[in-house]
């Protein structure tokens, strides 16, 4: 099993804790890394976007000119896509760009991506986060002495005052341990867990 320190708010080292290699020292399948994360990404798209095709826009009814004679290129309509305010060639429209991941890729992929974390020493533990107030600058202080000034911070459920405190510092995310994804994990340079989160990881993922 992988020992890693175990610190508090301060930085400094107060317990030692093995991380259960079941769950924190898996063989990293990048396959299935790089699908939750395209996996995440789809879906959080809303599919929304639409555009007009020329059969949709207004006007256009009749030939703006004759077809010989002219001097002018033929035209059939003053909506077709080459003309300004005419429709779009290809226009998008509406659509689901959702994917499907079974859980147990995705129980792989989030092992994979904790295991990385504890490989890279980007994985670090504190024993509990005692905040005496809401404070965004001790909340800086806190990570500058855990060296993980971009973190996503895992508590085990919802501690107001750590999402209140880092909830206005741009390179830091909170989230509970029961909510954590691939792509968070990947995205910011350290994780920083409380001791109880780890243990809450490790019932559900072991």
């Amino acid at each position: 099993m992988a020992t890693v320190a175990v610190y508090n708010i301060e930085g400094k080292e107060v317990d030692k804790l093995e991380l259960n290699d079941n769950v924190f020292g898996v063989e990293i399948n990048e396959t299935l890394l790089h699908k939750a994360v395209v996996t995440q990404l789809a879906n959080s798209r809303q599919g929304t976007q639409s555009a007009k095709t020329r059969s949709e826009v207004s006007g256009g009814g009749r030939k703006p000119w004759r077809q010989k004679g002219t001097g002018h290129a033929r035209q059939g309509s003053i909506r077709a896509p080459q003309w300004a305010g005419g429709g779009v060639v290809f226009a998008p429209k509406p659509r689901d760009y959702s994917k499907k991941m079974n859980k147990r890729e995705k129980q792989i992929a989030i092992k994979s991506a904790l295991t990385s974390k504890v490989n890279d020493e980007k994985f670090i533990v504190v024993d509990e986060f005692n905040l005496d107030e809401i404070k965004t600058s001790n909340f800086v202080k806190i990570l500058d002495a855990l060296k993980a000034p971009k973190a996503l911070v895992v508590t085990k459920g919802k501690d107001e005052k750590v999402v209140l405190s880092a909830r206005n510092i741009p390179t830091v995310k909170t989230t509970m341990s029961s909510s954590i994804n691939v792509y968070d994990i990947l995205n910011y340079d350290s994780l920083v867990i409380t001791k109880d989160a780890v243990a809450a990881i490790e019932e559900v993922y072991a």
